[in-house]
């Protein structure tokens, strides 16, 4: 099997304070209350979700915020 290139990770805000990133394709979902700490965790998760000789060689984390404007 030929590794992708890269794979992405949507983050966003939680509620509850950190940060959430979802990978796009994938069935991985992680967590952290900083960024540095987000970007350890969605390493880790990635190297967990697949085999080396399969895992994306970039990830790219895509920070999602949204903004309500009262006008």
């Amino acid at each position: 099997m030929t590794p992708a290139l890269e794979i992405v990770f949507l983050v966003e805000e939680a509620q509850e304070g950190g940060f959430v990133a979802r990978a796009l394709g994938e069935s991985i979902v992680t967590e952290a209350d900083g960024a540095a700490q987000l970007q350890e965790n969605v390493r880790d998760a990635v190297r967990c979700h697949f085999e080396e000789e399969a895992r994306p060689k970039v990830i790219r984390l895509h920070f999602v915020r949204d903004e309500i404007l009262v006008a």
